[in-house]
C-alpha cells in the first residue's frame, strides 16, 4: 500500500488529478491495475489516500508545536513566534522528510489552486490554521479579524508556491537562491511574515501617529 501511495504522489505532483490514471500508478509500482481497484474504486479515492496520509502528519506536529507555543507564552505570544510554530514545524518536514515529503509539498501547491483540492484543504488542515488563528489574535488583540485572516492568506500563499519547488527564483536570482533550499527559507519567512501582520494590522490610532 506504502508502494502504491508513494507512486501515486509522485504522478499526482507531477500532472495533477486528471492527468493520472490507475493504470498509470500501476505501471510505476509494477502490478496489475486490477490490484488498484481492488483497493481504490475510483482516482478521486487514491487521491484522497494520498492527500490524507501525510496530512495527518503534518496537521498534528504542528498542532502540538502551537499548543506547546500557546502553553510556554501564557497567553501572551508574538506573531513571528506562532508563525514559527506553524511555519518551521512545517518546513522541517519537507527539508528532512526525504523526496517523497517533497513531491507531497509539490502535490499540495498544486491542488490547494483547484476547487477540489481546496475541499480536501478545508477537512483536513482547518482545524490546525484555525488554531494559529487564535494563537495570533492574542497576539494581535486591537487588530481587525478580518486583517489576520488576510495575512494568513497571504502567509500560506507564499507557503504555496515554495512548496511548488518551480525553481523560478532560482533563475531570477542567477544561481543565488534555490527553491530546493528550506533551510534558507526557514530562516526568512516567519520573520518577513511577522513584519507584514503587523503592518497591515495597525490601529486606528497607530496610523494618526
Amino acid at each position: 500500500m506504502e508502494q502504491i501511495l508513494d507512486a501515486a504522489e509522485y504522478l499526482f505532483s507531477l500532472h495533477g488529478l486528471y492527468g493520472v490514471t490507475l493504470k498509470d500508478v500501476a505501471q510505476r509500482v509494477g502490478v496489475h491495475h486490477t490490484l488498484l481497484n481492488y483497493y481504490f474504486t475510483d482516482k478521486k479515492k487514491l487521491f484522497d489516500a494520498v492527500i490524507g496520509r501525510r496530512a495527518e502528519v503534518t496537521v498534528e506536529l504542528r498542532m502540538a508545536a502551537l499548543d506547546s507555543y500557546d502553553a510556554q507564552t501564557r497567553g501572551k505570544p508574538t506573531v513571528e513566534g506562532a508563525l514559527r510554530a506553524f511555519l518551521d514545524t512545517d518546513l522541517d518536514l519537507y527539508s528532512q522528510g526525504g523526496e517523497n515529503w517533497k513531491n507531497y509539498g509539490a502535490l499540495g501547491a498544486q491542488v490547494s489552486n483547484t476547487p477540489y483540492g481546496a475541499e480536501l484543504m478545508d477537512l483536513h488542515f482547518d482545524p490546525v490554521v484555525l488554531r494559529l488563528i487564535d494563537i495570533l489574535k492574542k497576539a494581535l488583540p486591537g487588530c481587525a479579524e478580518e486583517d489576520i485572516f488576510w495575512g494568513y492568506h497571504f502567509v500560506t500563499g507564499a507557503l504555496m508556491l515554495t512548496l511548488a519547488r518551480t525553481g523560478r527564483i532560482n533563475r531570477l536570482s542567477g544561481g543565488l537562491c534555490d527553491s530546493d533550499d528550506f533551510v534558507a527559507v526557514k530562516e526568512r519567512m516567519a520573520a518577513f511574515m511577522a513584519a507584514g501582520f503587523l503592518t497591515i494590522c495597525k490601529t486606528p490610532a497607530d496610523s494618526a501617529r
